[in-house]
């Protein structure tokens, strides 16, 4: 029996799924976070064949500590994840220090985790991307921004989400921007006019995909998170060929086998320095899943079930049920406490029956990004679609 490791099983809370198929296709499932036994769902605890619980996820030596146990206990561990943007340098950490041959090692991070590195691997790939500079001093930022002009975006070169991320407009900006930026290495990119899409995907050992699906984000997450307001983002109902054809050259120049990956892109607004309008250029991979609710959006959208073709690939390396349910808009929507709305979910449900799935509150830990209260509708056209977000997110 083969040996998974899954670290932090329980965040985000809707990961047991990808526990349980690991089990129900006969893999052995140890999970290790830092919450009590006591505190796990009973759908996760079903999914386990035992839970190591250690201090922190941040101490090094006791999730060391937790996988030695295992291995001494069951035998070699041949899978370890987290799934988890957080935890990635970690989990390559293990795998050097355990020989674990199934996914990336430390040595691969910079290209995983840097974003100035990863224009290195897209510009292998053919793949434009931002132009940038890798701040050091104030002079060096002013000369950066007279080659490309305001606005610019700061951000840490190793970084999560937007966080620590800064929209340059002018001098008085960039003077704000290094005077609290701290002591991590940033790195500034022009601004690019571009609506967020992505290509997501679950890849084999052959780096070839057995699914692919894709979203749009409609609002800027660092918008999103420094003004506090309402989210929305939607899977596709199909996936664009240029969507699909950069992101399998991604895939091929970055060596990805194994993963559920999620690669970010702009695709151009109007004719700008990176090409024209609708051209799709590089943002930055994400060596896991899409986060929070995405997996189940994936689901609606596309009638599959990633959790099992996830594990299906894990254990056997290939699909092991076909999937042929029709296609639909999947749309997320993130509503703020506080802020008053046109229509109440009740109202929405009225005018969109049956189109709303699943609605509740968002965990604390995500809220920030994705709004405190969440909703999602499957929506049969583009103008459906359209017309539904213009009235979850209408204000009063």
């Amino acid at each position: 029996m083969k040996n998974f490791v899954f670290i932090s099983p329980n965040f985000p809370s809707n990961y047991y799924h990808f526990c349980r198929e690991l089990k129900n296709n006969g893999l052995r499932v140890l999970g290790i976070g830092d919450s009590s036994y006591e505190m796990l769902s009973s759908e996760l605890k079903a999914s386990l064949d035992e839970y190591y619980k250690v201090d922190s996820l941040e101490n090094y030596d006791s999730v060391f500590k937790a996988v030695a146990f295992f291995s001494f206990k069951y035998g070699k561990i041949d899978y370890l994840e987290s799934n988890n943007e957080y935890w990635l340098e970690q989990d390559a950490m293990l795998r050097d220090d355990f020989n674990i041959n199934t996914s990336f090692h430390y040595d691969d991070m910079k290209y995983v985790k840097f974003k100035s590195k990863m224009k290195e691997k897209y510009a292998l790939a053919g793949i434009p991307c931002a132009r940038y500079y890798l701040v050091e001093t104030y002079e060096g930022c002013l000369d950066f921004i007279n080659w490309v002009g305001y606005p610019v975006i700061a951000k840490p070169d190793n970084g999560v989400g937007a966080c620590g991320t800064y929209k340059i407009n002018n001098e008085a900006d960039l003077k704000h921007f290094m005077d609290t930026k701290g002591d991590a290495l940033y790195i500034m990119e022009e601004y690019i006019d571009g609506t967020i899409v992505s290509y997501d995907a679950i890849v084999d050992s052959h780096g070839d995909p057995l699914f692919e699906t894709g979203n749009v984000t409609t609002f800027s997450l660092l918008e999103v998170v420094n003004n506090l307001s309402d989210s929305a983002f939607y899977i596709r109902k199909e996936l664009p060929d240029i969507v699909r054809e950069k992101g399998r050259a991604v895939v091929r120049t970055f060596g990805v086998k194994s993963r559920f990956i999620h690669f970010e892109f702009f695709c151009l607004n109007r004719d700008q320095y990176l090409g024209k309008k609708g051209d799709v250029v590089a943002l930055e991979v994400n060596m896991r899943p899409s986060g929070g609710v995405s997996p189940v959006m994936m689901n609606y959208a596309n009638g599959v079930d990633v959790y099992k073709i996830w594990a299906d690939m894990i254990a056997f390396d290939k699909l092991t049920h076909e999937y042929d349910s029709p296609h639909h808009y999947c749309a997320f929507v993130g509503r703020r406490d506080g802020l008053k709305h046109k229509y109440t979910i009740d109202a929405l449900k009225k005018k969109y029956p049956g189109k709303i799935v699943i609605e509740e509150r968002v965990e604390k830990a995500l809220s920030g990004a994705m709004g405190d209260y969440m909703f999602l509708a499957t929506l049969d056209s583009e103008e459906e679609l359209n017309n539904y977000l213009n009235d979850a997110l209408k204000l009063v």
